[in-house]
């Protein structure tokens, strides 16, 4: 179905808009475009059986004159400016890539090699960014990959730029903040299926792109869908103040967990006078609790790590970077986009605490909080990826949770329920409709989809439902200024008009999942058993891991899967009723669902236990609902 155009009402405020933002204020532009020495071009990137993993030329349009009435038109602005594509030159001897997934790549040039920071989503991206860059600079050995934080688009594309077997050999260093390894196997795999469906969402990879479509995702155009891997960090940093040489460069770290990203740091480079702030401070306001779903980030101390920032290096700054968006140049700009960015995160907690305590709910302060006018009126703070909105309801939910204090509000029926009285009480589902349609055609597309909400919840099959869900969630999406928001509403548009579209990116990726340590592995097994199938079972399997001389006992009881050291089980308990020996990547197959034999694992003692521990596992669905029951 084509998509509908935009309604009066939107059109209205885009142009009410236009009238208050800083549209001659170019420096952006400026700076996006400094350093630029190549483009990929053409800008498309393939996976080896010729699928296309990356397209920047999908991204054309956005160059091609104002924004149209279908974009909000601050969206538009950024959208031009994540678009630029190609290596740029950050100082002599920094380079990014950038455009060429949602994150950057940059090389960093030491005495005899490159020092690779980020090497973004998938292979295919990686590998294309680094030829770019050789193409340019020469054919330098990558000696070092720096991570800086625990999240797939800094790390996923590792090998797209080394080998595990460079790795291995010593040749390549592989370096990340404490924690980092933990954090960012358990995000992609104990969760990681309900946040890869929610991230098709927030992403809009699955969508078209175009005025009408997936124009942005407020950090980057969008994710790349190549293979992502991850090679285990040789060299872990624990402490603010470390100083590493790598290859001739100097490096002074600073530890900042739990900002962005549970496990992250930034660092700085003396020799360029050059500053890497990782993700904690881009052009744009993040997220305290990312839509496609995370663990809710602390604000506060977000802000005390920006301020510690500003204080070790502030002044010994000349450009800073990041791991996305374009530079910041001049000691002075860096010390003013750091100080507002900084503000930005302390505004917001502070502000939300101070008026909780006056007993508003996460929802009422939303409404009610507004920025400074110097935070307001900088690019950089506009919420094209966080937004005040949802972020403002997170810090709410850090320290009250998800319960607003209303007793009405303590056990309320599910949506599907819900959804039934509220039509029933508005006189039957044509009823609700109805009332939709004037709230629409009133531009009260807030309350449109609210009463459609409950329309498609009591009968998703109701045509005039569904149809007015979709225009009206296409509208919405047209007027948001946050990247992610419009991805979300065109994405239900979308699946209302069509079909469940699924989840395009894969973050459990064979490798990844290689590295989970053998206490991961049996949580993740833990976290899918369909405890009210398996009640009455009674199972316990003894576990050799061969390559790691280790074992387990697992029990299955209760419905739940307890695993503990071999040394810690008690004599009273007896022999288990299986003995299992394997490799991990044996087990890894084995719990796959995979042949036991091609996989190496043996089987000793009741060959039943393992049979009934392996299907007393749900598979996890990839393609949930999200927009209908």
């Amino acid at each position: 179905m084509q998509p509908k155009p935009p309604t009066p009402s939107i059109e209205s405020a885009h142009a009410d808009l236009l009238t208050s933002l800083p549209l001659s204020d170019r420096q952006d532009f400026e700076d996006a475009d400094r350093g630029f020495l190549v483009a990929l071009d053409p800008g498309v990137v393939r996976a080896e059986d010729g699928r296309v993993v990356w397209s920047s030329d999908d991204y054309a349009f956005v160059h091609q004159g104002d924004a149209p009435t279908t974009v909000n038109p601050s969206l538009w602005r950024q959208a031009q400016l994540t678009s630029k594509q190609g290596l740029y030159e950050v100082v002599e001897g920094i380079y990014q890539g950038r455009g060429l997934d949602l994150s950057n790549i940059t090389f960093v040039e030491g005495d005899t090699g490159l020092i690779v920071i980020d090497p973004l989503i998938s292979a295919e991206t990686a590998a294309a960014a680094l030829e770019l860059y050789r193409a340019q600079r020469g054919d330098r050995p990558v000696v070092a990959i720096i991570y800086t934080h625990s999240h797939i688009d800094h790390f996923g594309g590792v090998f797209g730029v080394v080998t595990q077997d460079e790795v291995d050999s010593g040749k390549v260093q592989v370096i990340a903040p404490e924690g980092f390894l933990e954090h960012a196997i358990a995000e992609n795999v104990y969760a990681g299926t309900a946040m890869g469906r929610r991230a098709a969402y927030m992403y809009g990879a699955a969508l078209d792109r175009g005025p009408a479509g997936q124009l942005n995702a407020g950090l980057g155009p969008t994710v790349s869908t190549g293979h992502p891997g991850l090679i285990v960090p040789t060299v872990t940093i624990s402490e603010t103040g470390e100083t590493r040489t790598i290859d001739g460069v100097e490096i002074e770290f600073q530890m900042a967990p739990g900002t962005e990203a549970p496990s992250e740091m930034h660092f700085y480079f003396p020799r360029w006078r050059a500053l890497c702030m990782a993700e904690n401070a881009t052009h744009n306001l993040h997220n305290l609790l990312t839509l496609r779903g995370a663990l809710v980030r602390d604000p506060h101390i977000w802000a005390q790590y920006l301020t510690e920032a500003i204080a070790l290096y502030g002044e010994r700054t000349d450009v800073l970077f990041a791991s996305h968006h374009w530079p910041t140049w001049d000691t002075d700009r860096v010390l003013t986009f750091l100080s507002q960015q900084r503000d930005l995160y302390a505004y917001l907690h502070d502000q939300t605490l101070r008026m909780l305590n006056t007993g508003l709910t996460g929802a009422e302060i939303a409404e009610e909080i507004t920025l400074p006018p110097a935070l307001e009126n900088a690019w950089h703070t506009r919420g094209y990826y966080g937004s005040v909105s949802h972020n403002v309801k997170a810090v709410y939910q850090r320290y009250m949770g998800w319960f607003d204090g209303n007793p009405a509000r303590l056990w309320p029926h599910p949506p599907a329920e819900q959804a039934k009285r509220y039509v029933g009480a508005m006189g039957g589902i044509d009823n609700v409709v109805s009332l939709a349609r004037a709230a629409f055609d009133d531009g009260d597309f807030r309350w449109a989809a609210t009463l459609l909400d409950h329309a498609v919840f009591t009968d998703e099959s109701h045509a005039a439902a569904r149809d007015l869900y979709a225009d009206t969630l296409e509208q919405l999406a047209y007027g948001a200024e946050n990247a992610t928001w419009r991805n979300f509403f065109l994405s239900g548009a979308t699946e209302l008009r069509g079909s469940n579209f699924g989840t395009p990116t894969a973050s459990d990726a064979p490798s990844i999942l290689a590295q989970l340590s053998p206490s991961q592995l049996f949580d993740s097994m833990a976290i899918r058993v369909n405890g009210p199938r398996v009640w009455d079972l009674d199972v316990s399997i003894d576990l050799s891991i061969t390559d790691l001389e280790e074992t387990y006992r697992l029990t299955l009881r209760n419905g739940v899967l307890v695993h503990r050291r071999s040394d810690l089980v008690l004599d009273s308990e007896g022999d288990a009723q299986a003995t299992l020996t394997a490799t991990k990547i044996g087990l890894l197959q084995a719990v796959g669902g995979g042949d036991l034999e091609a996989a190496g694992v043996q089987v000793a003692g009741d060959a039943g236990a393992l049979a009934a521990l392996i299907g007393a596992l749900d598979d996890p669905d990839d393609a949930f609902a999200i927009v209908t029951p």
